[in-house]
């Protein structure tokens, strides 16, 4: 870059040099004086009318552009000396880190500054659109004051949007140099993890250890005498005593913790059944007094030993290492005593037999043992510059070895399930222990660090080990941590706890609304403990926090569309004003439904048209604040209406339709999930409301598919919309002859006598009508769940009907039997005396006429 702008001026300063030089050769001997030559071209000129107005200097930049741009050109210098010692050679891991750790201050600021200087930007176009459009040919010229202003307006924009226009360039360079970093680091661990090197079956390998054994030895030979000779040198008696001290109050606090956890955590394994919250905090406390006091000593001698400068600078990492171990060993063992506690079964957190628990105690401290001694081996390999035969070696074995102990664990689960499963008897539980996905889990981890020592690849081994190691140990806190956080935050809020009394009392919070804060406020904690658990499994594998709080802060803040930014935090936040603007529209209708209006004098009609057009107004002036918070303006979302309304012109009327109706019905919720419905001739429970349809179950157990339009412009008969009381009716004939007021009272005693029929409101019997033979009763009553309204039915026919025969009022009596048909001959014989009477009438009319 520095080099393209010194070519640019040499050139620059060449081409003027050159145009004076010769313009120099042009201009005559006797040259004409400027001031002579001036007057003759006016004179010689026709003279121009003066113009109305002369074009206005545009302003400087501003004091404030220029600050934020030289801190542009800063951070811009700054990035380019990262670039460049990124493209000179290869750094380690570390340096690269290093790297990135200080860029990223660099794009917060850069972010900080463009997010500074846009509501300027914005205000600017604002002040410059309050000016209108310049005037076109033709039309009247602006004034010089007007069109000063707009120059200085114009140029206040130009310099702003140029501002960040260069901010942004510049983020993106800076994310994009970010970017190659990680790219850089994954790539280096990548290369790291799959290096080839002798399988340890080979035997060049170990012939390459058996000849470097003997220079070994006298690297060894000098480094043991170097330390001896620095001991000797820097050993005093003030050393002396301040080490001995040190190592004393350290093998004190190690040894201390196995005596002090029992003293001061007991678990009494007289109590059979503890609290959960008790075994939580016996727990906790068991894992800090086994813990903090061995990191303690291992950090005391640590101190003095650094003080005193005893061994020499490469030997320190061995006894950090020492230190290190012995803090994980510590750690490693309170953890397991903490969550299995074996020899306390009842204390336990996690449901696994004692035999189990005493088996994972043992082979955990095992395991951090074999790979402690294997680290300070490494350490020590690195301290003399041991030769890579060697180390390769060392780290096989050791990988090997741990690769081994997991097997055996593994393979005692297996046989003592089998026993479990061969000893079970008709009154024997069985014990619970390590599942068999875990077991399987287990398995391919043996056989990949396995394969991967026989195979060279040392690095890969190693690298699972410890990856299985530490994966373990999260899980393992992350098991105590989130029963922690159930406990102390949900219960909290659950149970009749100080707090939540507190909270009731002041805030006047139900105890329902205390426990769903509660459920929430744990599923939070609970959340935030995953995350955080995968970000450390994770950060081995080279991926960073900053890598994924970088992708959760651009979900959560926002990535730009063409004009438009997308953000979590604004659609939260615009939801959050939608929901105050529409709670302050509720409360505006309550308030001109029990206060306002009834004082009026207006009729019933017009104040419930007043109280929806308030709530219509509310809710779309809501929306509109909600859609302005986003960005989107009136405009856009009248062009993607119209846009939509081209498509809905083309058939997709009958699909929005149904969609719109079932948006209307999981917002209004006329129809619920589990109501029971009539639509048309089906009848059931709803069991799914979709965007498009409805499905409803019928009682003959087959599915109604209903368009939601159809639920929205059809009548619907909703059973249970407002509560689930079902109405019973049974309706009952007795003979004519049957006493009305004895039959309603066995009808009525009857009803009362069912445990399911509600007493209020209470049974009546309705004396419905009377018919040639029988007159008949209905019984009306109601059931608190329309569910058992037609077993109560069933049930007080059968009771109604039992009591009745009992009282001797039986069956209506069956219709009277119709009069036989006559036959053949009775017809006729019938038919002609009939004949002879009609005729002769016939006759005697004739006579008389």
């Amino acid at each position: 870059m520095g080099r393209g702008r010194l070519f640019l001026a040499a050139m620059l300063a060449f081409g003027i040099a050159t145009a004076g030089h010769a313009q120099g050769q042009k201009t005559p001997p006797q040259a004409v004086p400027a001031q002579t030559q001036t007057q003759t071209q006016t004179q010689a000129q026709p003279q121009a009318p003066a113009p109305a107005a002369t074009a206005p200097t545009p302003p400087a930049i501003s004091a404030d552009t220029k600050a934020v741009r030289a801190k542009l050109d800063r951070f811009k210098a700054d990035l380019e000396q990262k670039e460049l010692a990124i493209q000179a050679r290869r750094q380690s891991d570390a340096e690269l880190q290093s790297l990135r750790q200080q860029i990223e201050p660099i794009i917060e600021n850069i972010r900080g500054l463009i997010a500074e200087q846009a509501p300027k930007l914005e205000a600017s176009r604002a002040r410059l659109a309050q000016l209108g459009p310049k005037p076109k040919e033709g039309e009247p010229e602006e004034s010089a004051e007007a069109a000063r202003d707009r120059s200085e307006r114009e140029a206040a924009v130009a310099e702003l949007d140029e501002t960040q226009r260069l901010g942004r360039a510049l983020l993106v360079q800076a994310e994009q140099l970010s970017a190659q970093i990680s790219d850089l680091r994954r790539a280096g661990f990548t290369r790291a993890l799959f290096e080839k090197s002798d399988s340890i079956l080979s035997l060049g390998l170990w012939m390459d250890v058996v000849q470097a054994l003997p220079r070994e030895l006298r690297a060894q030979r000098i480094t043991f005498g170097d330390t001896v000779g620095q001991i000797q040198r820097n050993a005093t008696l003030g050393v002396l005593l301040l080490i001995g001290l040190s190592l004393g109050v350290a093998i004190a606090l190690y040894a201390g913790r196995r005596s002090i956890a029992p003293r001061l955590v007991r678990r009494d394994p007289e109590i059979l059944d503890p609290a959960r919250r008790s075994r939580l905090l016996a727990a906790s406390a068991v894992l800090l007094l086994g813990t903090v006091p061995a990191i303690a000593g291992s950090w005391i001698f640590w101190v003095s030993f650094d003080a005193v400068d005893l061994f020499p600078p490469r030997l320190e990492q061995v006894v950090a290492a020492i230190l290190r171990g012995i803090a994980f060993i510590a750690f490693v063992r309170a953890l397991i005593d903490a969550i299995l506690a074996p020899d306390h079964g009842s204390w336990r957190l996690v449901s696994v037999s004692e035999a189990s628990a005493g088996r994972i105690m043992s082979f955990g401290i095992t395991l951090a043992t074999v790979m402690v001694v294997g680290k300070v081996l490494d350490a020590f390999n690195q301290a003399i510059a041991a030769a890579l035969p060697i180390t390769v070696v060392t780290r096989a074995v050791f990988a090997l070895a741990c690769a081994l102990i997991l097997a055996e664990l593994l393979r005692r689960f297996a046989a003592r399930a089998t026993q479990d499963e061969a000893c079970l008897g008709p009154y024997v539980a069985p014990e619970v222990s390590i599942g068999g996905p875990l077991r399987t889990l287990g398995w391919i981890v043996v056989a990949i660090v396995v394969g991967s020592v026989l195979g060279g690849y040392v690095a890969l081994a190693s690298f699972l080990v410890d990856q299985t190691a530490w994966i373990s140990i999260l899980v393992a806190l992350l098991i105590l941590l989130i029963a922690l956080a159930d406990e102390f935050i949900g219960n909290t809020f659950r149970t009749q706890s100080r707090i939540s009394t507190m909270l009731q009392a002041n805030t006047g919070l139900r105890r329902r609304s205390l426990e769903q804060i509660g459920v929430l406020a744990s599923g939070i904690a609970r959340l935030a403990l995953v995350v955080v658990a995968v970000l450390l499994a994770l950060a081995p594998w080279g991926i960073e926090s900053t890598d994924v709080m970088g992708s959760l802060r651009a979900v959560f803040f926002g990535f730009s569309v063409g004009d438009v930014t997308i953000s979590l935090s604004s659609i939260l936040v615009a939801a959050l004003l939608f929901t105050v603007g529409f709670t302050a529209t509720r409360l505006i209708q309550r308030w001109l439904d029990n206060t306002f209006l009834p004082a009026t004098e207006l009729d019933a009609g017009l104040r419930n048209s007043i109280r929806t057009a308030a709530g219509y107004v509310g809710i779309i002036s809501a929306g509109v604040i909600a859609f302005t918070y986003l960005g989107l303006s009136l405009e856009r979302v009248t062009i993607v209406a119209g846009a939509l309304s081209v498509g809905i012109g083309f058939g997709l009327q009958s699909i929005v339709n149904n969609f719109i109706s079932g948006l209307i019905l999981l917002w209004e919720r006329p129809i619920r999930v589990g109501d029971l419905v009539v639509v048309g001739d089906g009848e059931g429970y709803v069991r799914r409301i979709n965007v498009r349809s409805t499905e409803i179950q019928t009682f003959d157990r087959s599915t109604l598919i209903v368009p939601n339009s159809n639920l929205i412009s059809g009548i619907v008969r909703n059973r249970v919309r407002n509560d689930r009381i079902g109405r019973v009716l049974v309706s009952v004939p007795v003979p004519r002859a049957s006493d009305p007021d004895h039959v309603a009272d066995i009808m009525r005693r009857s009803a009362l006598a069912h445990r399911e029929v509600m007493s209020e409101p209470a049974p009546r019997v309705l004396f419905k009508k009377v018919t040639e033979n029988t007159i008949d009763f209905d019984l009306i009553c109601f059931v608190d769940d329309i569910d058992s309204a037609g077993r109560v039915s069933s049930d007080l026919y059968f009771e109604i009907f039992r009591k009745l025969r009992e009282e001797g009022t039986g069956a209506p009596p069956a219709p009277a039997a119709p009069p036989p048909a006559p036959s053949k001959e009775e017809d006729e014989a019938e038919a002609k005396p009939k004949a002879a009477q009609a005729e002769e009438e016939g006759l005697t009319l004739l006579k008389d006429k």
